[in-house]
């Protein structure tokens, strides 16, 4: 038999289906290869899609042999649950829903059946709960009371029980956001609120009765689900906590049972329910301790451990975490606590060394609240001692730090040992022991070394001298030899580092003095270039981290500094760049120091640094000298006085600038010496060498800018017509040449010259009267006559540039950019979704800017060239490339914004509305465009705001066909269009579902009522039922987090040493010359 031939009688839905048959087919589908594979899967695709196939399904699951059948046929099932169920009849609906029940009793009631087919048991559990989500309670009010009747009439059934109420819960709780309107949500929630206790009688009763271990398993996972939401009282208020006590001790179901004790010691309830949470708290500290005795080394029993026992130490991580967040304050209140307190937080010191990265983030991210939280409680008593002028008339209670003064050592020696990495150190040591250049940023490590460094600042906060004592006392087992180890090194010099700026001044000039001064002899009595290098980049890291102190101590800092000169020599990999990064940081925070004559000093340093310039960079590569550069502009520009600055600028840029006139030189006595690729490299060192000191240097920049700017648009338009040649004699593979390649980087780092000066200069009208006039042939026109492979997307990027900076001032060029790069940059991008990326994103970011800043402009157009510009904004909205798509919205969110306020709103609309509104409502309900629903919302809420009579003040029908009259305002005409065009969209919504939808559109004013309804609207439709919708809600994520960014600013801005120095903004005294 084939596939072609079966086909057509598997197709025919006149007759009953031939499960055989079908059988035969989904094996081919999955067993086949080439074309029969392919027409066997086209087959299926056509059986699943026919409206009928769904009746079929209890045929194939009663007569089929094949389990692939089998879960074929509950996919068809799956689908009509999910899309098609409310337009069902009542009678069929009620027929599915007891066929698939009956099934399910069948396949639980033997047990042996129902352990072989689990997952096919698991797939049909899935498929009752997703009609529960349609049906429960209204249509299916007795199904709580009838699966808990009928699960004490059966072991497995009842295990099967507990796992239809477990993913019920989790539809419920956890992804009900996903695919349920609010209000269903809402209706589902209360009833599995109101039939609690029915479920809870169940647990509790299986706990009580049953010694099935698999049984009380489901159970025990169940109600680690349920537990997370339940009515309160239900938890303490029976004997189900003591069960859960009785099952911890059992190996079978330790883990299981613990997890459900975290979900109750995690929650935070009411006073009264406090001596329930000691009790609580005191039996499970005897039974742990009879489990894990306190002297168990827990790190090494880890590492030897089953699965289970570190999953254990996992869950008991967990737990402690979770009970000491809600609890902690109250236990400590009570002496009789304070011993197994004690305790529990001994075993969270010692677990937080096990060699699991989830176990230490889970362990530090409650150090991070429990530390805080006591240095909170100390400042307050300190506070309120200051203005107590009686004594109290209580014996105050003991101080939360004298009772935790033990654990707070043991975090400071924990923090030390096992400090992440920080950003700006380089050097590392690899897998096979090592050291090199990082090559790869862990986001992971970062962050985690934000929160120990912000932990040990607090933990130094509670007492400075132990954290210095231990860390001083780790460094000279460093320096003697005793523990040394690039390991320990390196985490206790980052943990140094890490602390900069919360101790004393004075203490802290001590401490830095010490630590600095024994790394620097460390350096130097080290043998072997991979310890030197381990010690060069602790040394950097350290210092860079104290610019506060640097700046205080001219001797230390200039020692430092020479010593970064002397790193830049070494050629061990990553040694160069962190001196480079390091000296930059250093110059951004002490820059004043460096022009200033300083004590027993015979000139600035920066004089004295530009006398031996290139000695110091002659080892360095060109991207490293850059840096050097830009750190140097630093300097320079915290000089006040003119004439040195100028004196400094022109030292500076002498060795550039000879390069630059040396070939320029050589180049008018033979052009062709352009071409060559140590000539092209040259130049574009030179070139970035000025972009960087521009970056640094600001607006005294100008003279130099003006010194090369002629000669460079000269280079530039050379190199232009020379890859125009090269592209149009060799075709498109000419534009991927090393030839090609090196002479764009020039005109690319050219353009970004002019783009870094205009960004940084502080007169504009020196950009308008002399830059934008100059670059109106070699630039601008370049692009319009280049071929496409040879244009530059930074020309897009600089007029953008040019025209946020000059705004009205470049009023009058705008015309002459817009001819020169629109339509040119238009063609070359929307060919197709994927070729030049860089002019797409560049080019739509200069439409914003003449939108935004030059919008006046747009009057001036001829109607085609008004709808070029729509046409290509609805394009790009269009597009699949999120950036891309996200550009268009935001520029069509302010184009409509300010046509609405001008005198031709009308004229716009009446041309462009329909357009507009169907385009949006097209991306709107698709579902690759789901991360810019923020934008769509918002412009249609602006769309339907403006069919206003204030805003659109003529009709936006075709009056010529329809006639002035034939709607009564534009407010009637936009929601009949929408309507219509929604009911022809989703032919699977209801008249009755569209008009409430649109009307709800037109009600809403308020904008997250809209985007609300919005959001249901498009869960309705069922576009997005299948996938994560998470993107819906992006803008309240957002939201939520610009918040927390912001009150975490608030919180760490209070504490000294939280914001790292080299964050904080400039002050009086980073400028002070003394």
């Amino acid at each position: 038999m084939d596939v072609a031939s079966a086909s057509s009688k598997l197709l025919d839905f006149s007759a009953p289906v031939d499960v055989k048959l079908l059988d035969f087919i989904v094996n081919t589908s999955s067993e086949a290869a080439g074309e029969q594979r392919q027409q066997a899967e086209q087959v299926l695709l056509k059986y699943q899609e026919h409206p009928q196939a769904w009746q079929q399904v209890d045929t194939i699951l009663s007569q089929s042999q094949s389990q692939g059948t089998k879960y074929f046929a509950l996919q068809i099932l799956e689908n009509v649950i999910k899309f098609k169920w409310g337009a069902l009849p009542i009678e069929q609906r009620e027929g599915i829903r007891n066929f698939l029940s009956n099934l399910i009793i069948r396949f639980t009631l033997d047990e042996g059946l129902f352990r072989q087919e689990s997952t096919f048991v698991n797939k049909l559990n899935i498929l009752l709960v997703q009609i529960l989500k349609h049906d429960w309670p209204h249509k299916w009010q007795s199904f709580i009371p009838d699966i808990v009747g009928a699960s004490k009439t059966s072991e497995t059934l009842c295990e099967n029980t507990m796992k239809i109420l477990r993913l019920l819960s989790e539809e419920v709780f956890d992804f009900s956001r996903l695919d349920l309107t609010q209000a269903k949500t809402k209706e589902l929630k209360t009833s599995l609120n109101n039939e609690f206790r029915l479920i809870h009688e169940l647990c509790v009763f299986v706990l009580m009765n049953t010694r099935k271990v698999e049984l009380i398993k489901a159970t025990l996972e169940t109600l680690n689900v349920y537990l997370t939401w339940v009515p309160l009282g239900y938890i303490f208020e029976s004997n189900l906590v003591e069960l859960l006590l009785q099952m911890f001790p059992q190996p079978a179901f330790r883990n299981t049972a613990l997890q459900c004790l975290t979900e109750v010691g995690s929650l935070v309830m009411g006073p009264e329910f406090n001596a329930h949470f000691e009790g609580f708290f005191k039996v499970f500290m005897t039974q742990l301790t009879a489990v894990v005795p306190p002297t168990v080394n827990i790190p090494e029993a880890y590492e030897k451990g089953t699965d289970d026992q570190q999953k254990f130490v996992q869950n008991l991580t967990l737990f402690f975490t979770g009970f000491f967040k809600g609890h902690l304050q109250h236990l400590e209140s009570n002496v009789e606590n304070q011993q197994a307190l004690i305790l529990g937080l001994e075993y969270l010191v010692n677990m937080s060394y096990v060699d699991n990265i989830e176990v230490f983030k889970t362990s530090l991210e409650y150090w991070n609240f429990f530390v805080p939280e006591i240095y909170a409680s100390t400042c307050a008593i300190q506070t309120s001692l200051v203005f107590s002028f009686a004594p109290p008339s209580t014996p105050s209670p003991p101080k939360r730090k004298a009772l935790y003064s033990s654990i707070l050592s043991k975090l400071r020696q924990l923090m030390v040992c096992r400090m992440a990495k920080p950003e700006e150190v380089i050097v590392v040591e690899d897998d096979n022991g090592n050291i090199v250049r990082e090559t790869m940023k862990d986001n992971d490590v970062l962050q985690q070394y934000k929160t120990m460094r912000e932990t040990l600042v607090y933990l130094c906060h509670l007492d400075y001298e132990d954290t210095e004592q231990q860390m001083l006392e780790k460094l000279r087992q460093q320096v003697n030899g005793a523990k040394w180890s690039w390991q320990a090194l390196n985490t206790l010099c980052w943990a140094i580092g890490s602390i900069s700026g919360s101790m004393q001044e004075e203490q802290e000039n001590r401490f830095l003095v010490t630590v600095i001064r024994d790394l620097l002899n460390l350096c130097e009595v080290t043998r072997g270039k991979d310890n030197k290098a381990v010690i060069a980049s602790n040394i950097m890291y350290v210092v860079g981290q104290y610019p506060k102190f640097l700046r205080a101590h001219w001797k230390f800092l200039k020692t430092v500094v020479n010593k970064l000169f002397e790193f830049m020599h070494e050629t061990h990999p990553g040694v160069q760049d962190m001196a480079c990064d390091t000296f930059l940081k250093i110059c951004n925070k002490c820059r004043r120091k460096f022009v200033v004559l300083q004590i027993q000093e015979r000139e600035p340093f920066v004089s004295e640094l530009l006398s031996s310039l290139s000695d110091t960079i002659q080892d360095l590569q060109p991207h490293q000298i850059h840096l050097f550069y830009e750190s140097v502009g630093l300097m320079i520009a915290a000089e006040a006085e003119a004439p040195k600055r100028e004196d400094y600028l022109v030292r500076l840029m002498a060795p550039p600038n000879a390069t630059w006139q040396q070939i320029l030189i050589q180049a008018r006595s033979n052009p062709e010496i352009l071409k060559q690729p140590e000539v092209i490299r040259s130049i574009q060192n030179v070139i970035q060498t000025n972009v960087s000191v521009a970056n640094s240097l600001g607006q005294p920049f100008i003279t130099q800018f003006n010194l090369i700017f002629s000669d460079m648009l000269q280079v530039y338009k050379l190199y232009s017509e020379l890859i125009s040649r090269m592209i149009t004699e060799g075709g498109p593979h000419a534009a991927r040449s090393s030839a090609v390649k090196y002479m764009r980087s020039v005109k690319k780092v050219a353009l970004k010259l002019v783009e870094t000066f205009v960004d940084k200069c502080e007169d504009p009208t020196v950009i308008a009267t002399q830059a934008v006039p100059a670059m109106m042939d070699p630039v601008l026109g370049d692009y319009a006559r280049a071929v496409p492979d040879a244009r530059d997307a930074e020309v897009l990027s600089v007029y953008a540039a040019i025209i946020n900076k000059l705004k009205g001032l470049v009023d009058a060029e705008v015309p002459k950019i817009f001819e020169a790069v629109f339509e040119v940059t238009l063609g070359m991008i929307t060919r197709n979704f994927e070729d030049h990326p860089e002019h797409r994103l560049q080019f739509f970011s200069l439409l914003h800017a003449i939108v935004n800043n030059c919008f006046r402009c747009l009057f001036l157009m001829s109607p085609p060239q008004l709808k070029l510009v729509v046409d290509s904004i609805v394009w790009a909205l269009r597009h699949t490339e999120r950036n891309v798509a996200e550009t268009g919205l935001n520029l069509l969110a302010d184009l409509l914004g300010q046509f609405a306020q001008s005198d031709y709103a009308t004229q716009f609309h009446q041309t462009y509305y329909i357009q507009l509104m169907q385009e949006i409502f097209a991306v709107l309900t698709d579902s690759f465009h789901k991360p810019g629903f923020k934008l769509h919302a918002r412009i249609l809420h602006h769309l339907f705001y403006v069919v206003s009579p204030q805003v659109v003040k003529a009709p936006l029908w075709d009056v010529a066909a329809k006639g002035p009259s034939a709607y009564a305002s534009n407010e009637v005409f936009v929601r009949e269009y929408v309507t219509n065009l929604l009911a022809t969209s989703f032919p699977n919504l209801t008249q009755q579902q569209v008009v409430a939808c649109v009307s709800g559109m037109f009600e809403m004013k308020e904008f997250t009522a809209f985007k609300h309804h919005l959001r249901d609207f498009l869960v309705q439709t069922k576009q997005f039922s299948s996938s994560d919708n998470a993107e819906l809600f992006a803008e309240e994520v957002e939201r939520e987090v610009a918040n927390q960014k912001q009150s975490e600013r608030q919180r760490q801005a209070a504490v000294p040493g939280l914001i790292p120095q080299n964050e904080l903004p400039p002050q009086p005294e980073d400028m002070a010359d003394a």
